[in-house]
């Protein structure tokens, strides 16, 4: 077992947050790690898109690498992270499950065998009743995984509603569910002629974002200016 003089300090943008309760508590169970009152050794931020400036800022000044667990963010904050990158690395992760990294994986390798001649996609996502922003960056994050895989952008079908609605071929489908204490489910269907492959993962609670944050702050750990996601965590592994 290491000693505290020798773990990960670990700094939290927004301590007081759900993510941020978590991670700590998590930093508690495992004495690889230990919370920072300064700007740590790595710097995690799961907070707000407004706060993203801050938190690359105080990165930059502090020459500490970041990993961003943001999610809503837009293209604007995307040109903030690319600039950051230049100067510190940083892993920008709408969900920082090891499982959910796998999922996307798995999913652009299926978009890249099932083109999208002949298989529609479509992507249900469920979270709790708080969760501000929809669809959910993961479901976002895998429609991208989704366009990796078959080589093209495409167009986005979010929340049908009415009459006449025919689904345009070659789109993405996305879905949000909205209730109760739901940590974050996530489904996407590759819908053929007469079959379907139906890839999902289930968070049971935030844990499982505390372990991957931990995970991708030890992976950020020494590594150059850069910018990195939860892929290349899981291949490092």
């Amino acid at each position: 077992m290491r000693t505290n003089q020798q773990s990960l300090r670990i700094a939290l943008f927004a301590p007081r947050g759900r993510m941020g309760q978590a991670i700590a508590r998590a930093v508690a169970d495992d004495d690889g790690f230990a919370i920072a009152d300064d700007h740590g050794d790595v710097l995690i931020d799961f907070s707000a898109p407004e706060a993203l400036r801050a938190s690359l800022d105080r990165a930059v000044s502090a020459g500490v690498p970041l990993l961003v667990g943001t999610t809503g963010l837009d293209e604007g904050h995307d040109s903030l992270i690319a600039e950051a990158a230049k100067i510190v690395p940083v892993l920008k992760a709408p969900n920082t499950s090891l499982g959910v990294a796998l999922l996307t994986d798995l999913v652009e390798r299926a978009a890249r065998v099932l083109d999208g001649s002949g298989w529609d996609v479509e992507i249900v996502e469920a979270h709790h009743a708080k969760k501000a922003d929809a669809p959910s960056g993961t479901a976002l994050h895998l429609g991208a995984a989704i366009e990796r895989g078959r080589g093209e952008d495409a167009k986005e079908e979010v929340g049908r509603y009415g009459t006449g609605l025919q689904r345009e071929t070659g789109s993405i489908g996305y879905a949000a569910v909205r209730g109760g204490t739901v940590a974050g489910d996530h489904e996407v269907m590759f819908l053929g002629r007469d079959e379907r492959l139906i890839l999902s993962h289930r968070a049971e609670t935030r844990t499982i974002f505390a372990r991957g944050a931990l995970a991708a702050a030890r992976f950020l750990h020494g590594k150059p200016p850069g910018l990195y996601t939860m892929r290349d965590v899981i291949d490092a592994a």
